[in-house]
C-alpha cells in the first residue's frame, strides 16, 4: 500500500470574462502560492481569463482575495471585464471545460459585455463625524435643544427619565438627518450614473454606502460632483471615494462548473 500523499486534481481557476480574439497572457500572477500563468481561453471572440489551480475551495482570506482582485485589475487596464465569483474552478485540467462554459453561456456573456462596455464601477462611502452631526441636530431641533438646556443644571439622578427621552429623540433625529443627507447626495450623483446600487450601511454614523456604474466619458463630471459634495459636507462627513472597481455590484456572474 502506497504512503504517497494525495494531491488535489488540477483544474482551471476562472477570474473573469472579456471580449478578445487570439492568445493573451497576464503573467505568473495566479491565485495560490505557485505563481501559475494567467492566460486566456477563447471562443468566438469571447475569452475566459484563467490559471491552472488545484481543485480546492479557496478560503476568503485577504491573501486570496487580493490575488483574485489583482488579476481583475490587470484585465481592467485594457478590457471591459465581467468578474467571476471568487473561487470558481472548472474541474478539467485542459481547455475543454472552459470552452464548453463559453459555448453554453455565450449569449449571456455577449449581452453583459455589451451592456458593460465603456462603463466602470466607482464606490462611495460617507461617514458622519459624530460630534459635528450631533451639534447640527442640537442646533436644528428646537425641542431637543430646549429640553437639554433645562436639564443642564439639574442633578442627573432627578432627571433620568428626561435624559432617556432626549436620547431617544436624538436617535430619531439622527436617523432622519442621515436619510435626508443620503437622499440629497444621491439626487446629485444618480443623474450622472447609468445605475446605482445602495448597499446596507454598517453603523449608525454611516450616511451612504453605494456603488455607481458610470460611463467612462462621464467620469470627470462625476469626480467633480463628488469633490463639490465633499467641500459642501466636509466639516460634517468623511468621503471615501474609490475607483475603478470590477463591477461586482452590477454583474453577478455565477458560473456553473459542475458536470461541464
Amino acid at each position: 500500500m502506497s504512503n504517497a500523499p494525495e494531491f488535489p486534481e488540477e483544474g482551471k481557476y476562472i477570474y473573469g470574462i472579456i471580449r478578445h480574439t487570439g492568445p493573451i497572457e497576464f503573467g505568473p500572477i495566479g491565485i495560490g502560492k505557485r505563481a501559475d500563468l494567467v492566460y486566456g481561453i477563447n471562443y468566438k471572440g469571447i475569452t475566459a481569463i484563467v490559471s491552472n489551480s488545484p481543485i480546492i475551495i479557496y478560503e476568503a482570506r485577504r491573501v486570496n482575495m487580493i490575488a483574485h482582485e489583482k488579476v481583475l485589475e490587470e484585465m481592467m487596464k485594457q478590457y471591459t471585464v465581467l468578474p467571476v465569483r471568487f473561487s470558481t474552478i472548472s474541474e478539467h485540467n485542459d481547455d475543454s471545460g472552459i470552452l464548453r462554459i463559453l459555448e453554453n453561456d455565450y449569449k449571456k456573456f455577449d449581452d453583459l459585455l455589451t451592456k458593460m462596455d465603456g462603463k466602470k464601477e466607482l464606490g462611495l462611502k460617507i461617514l458622519a463625524h459624530e460630534a459635528a452631526i450631533y451639534e447640527n441636530i442640537i442646533e436644528k431641533y428646537d425641542e431637543i435643544r430646549n429640553m437639554r438646556g433645562k436639564l443642564m443644571n439639574l442633578p442627573a439622578d432627578k432627571t433620568h427619565y428626561q435624559r432617556m427621552k432626549i436620547g431617544e429623540m436624538v436617535a430619531e433625529a439622527l436617523k432622519k438627518e442621515t436619510e435626508l443627507h443620503k437622499n440629497n447626495i444621491l439626487s446629485v450623483l444618480t443623474p450622472l450614473s447609468e445605475d446605482v446600487k445602495v448597499n446596507d450601511n454598517y453603523g449608525e454614523m454611516m450616511i451612504l454606502n453605494a456603488a455607481f456604474l458610470i460611463k467612462n466619458t462621464m467620469e470627470p463630471e462625476f469626480d467633480k460632483a463628488v469633490n463639490e459634495l465633499d467641500e459642501k459636507y466636509g466639516g460634517m462627513m468623511t468621503f471615501k471615494y474609490v475607483g475603478t472597481l470590477p463591477p461586482y455590484n452590477f454583474v453577478n456572474l455565477v458560473i456553473n462548473t459542475k458536470g461541464i
